[in-house]
């Protein structure tokens, strides 16, 4: 079966860190585009930035051929380099036997990788890149609601 190509845009924010944050994602499939967000009264950047991209993955209803773009080297690098199959494989924990973060996060967002076929690049954030750019306002969007005043 072909599988269909999907571009997907995230990004994560978060308003002090920790905080509260906010996640925002495009999805593309030809001319159809869609936009997700969310956020989380306290949380991290780096969880938002996972987060936007796991919530992608899953609102895909059908395995896709993804690649994704994200700001954060942090999700890019723990992908592409296989540090996040690294930490699962040996219990969560690092090189430097430290525990990883945000072990429920990767769990989730590797079962997603298995699921798909994704390519992961990285840009560098606030940068003019138009999705990066609309998927930082999402994100900051949802940050600011959950924000005290």
């Amino acid at each position: 079966m072909v599988q269909k190509e999907v571009a997907l845009f995230c990004d994560g924010a978060c308003s002090g860190n920790p905080g509260p944050g906010g996640w925002g994602a495009i999805l593309r499939y030809g001319s159809h585009e869609r936009e997700l967000c969310g956020g989380e009264a306290q949380t991290t950047n780096n969880r938002m930035e996972l987060t936007a991209l796991l919530e992608g993955l899953r609102a895909l209803k059908t395995p896709c051929r993804v690649l994704v773009t994200t700001d954060s080297s942090y999700v890019a690098d723990g992908i592409n380099k296989g540090w996040a199959k690294s930490w699962q494989r040996n219990g969560w924990r690092k090189a430097d036997k430290k525990p990883a973060l945000n072990p429920d996060l990767w769990g989730a967002l590797l079962a997603q990788l298995d699921r798909h076929d994704v390519t992961v690049q990285w840009v560098r954030g606030h940068n003019g890149h138009p999705e990066n750019e609309r998927c930082d306002k999402l994100a900051t969007a949802q940050a600011q609601k959950l924000k005290v005043r």
